[in-house]
């Protein structure tokens, strides 16, 4: 927490982000990253409030972002915050939420997006990720007739049909 008696140098400082701390290769990198990401999404939240959201609203914004970069950037993927390679936001929105949620639905996804699109303007503001980046990953979050064909047709596979449902935006790296 910032300490109100701390001059400005102090309070940059504690904001520093090392990158290659979120970096992961053991599991007990992944616990670190995790922290780190928690760390960082409860400045996103405290920014949230401080630019007049609600707190209500703030609170959906921020958990949005957290079940995207906890749940399946850092937990699924394994992969750092700041790796900016585009379609990360693709493969979230249209496949592993829908194969990890009971029943997905298009308004909870939209939230999440909301979220993850916020965290990400939050990154950039705090220039700890790129412009090409933020662009590309506003584009992913706004893909939203996309993600809700995928959803319907996911519940219309049959048969074998997964691997041709999954094969049109794979989990799997490139």
């Amino acid at each position: 927490m910032s300490d109100n008696n701390q001059s400005a140098p102090e309070r940059a400082a504690e904001n520093v982000i090392n990158k290659e701390a979120f970096v992961i290769e053991t599991v007990d990198d992944e616990i670190r990253a995790d922290g780190l990401c928690q760390s960082l999404l409860k400045r996103f939240y405290d920014s949230l409030l401080e630019g007049g959201t609600a707190p209500q609203e703030a609170t959906l914004v921020a958990n949005g972002a957290d079940y995207y970069v906890r749940d399946f950037l850092v937990g699924y993927k394994h992969r750092s915050l700041f790796d900016e390679r585009p379609g990360i936001v693709r493969q979230f929105a249209a496949n592993w939420y829908i194969v990890n949620t009971i029943d997905p639905s298009v308004d909870e996804l939209a939230g999440h997006l909301l979220g993850i699109r916020s965290f990400y303007r939050f990154l950039h503001g705090q220039s700890l990720i790129g412009t090409d980046f933020l662009a590309a990953m506003e584009r992913e979050c706004g893909d939203g007739a996309y993600y809700e064909n995928r959803i319907k047709s996911f519940w219309e596979i049959e048969g074998d049909g997964y691997f041709a449902w999954e094969r049109e935006c794979s989990l799997k790296e490139n």
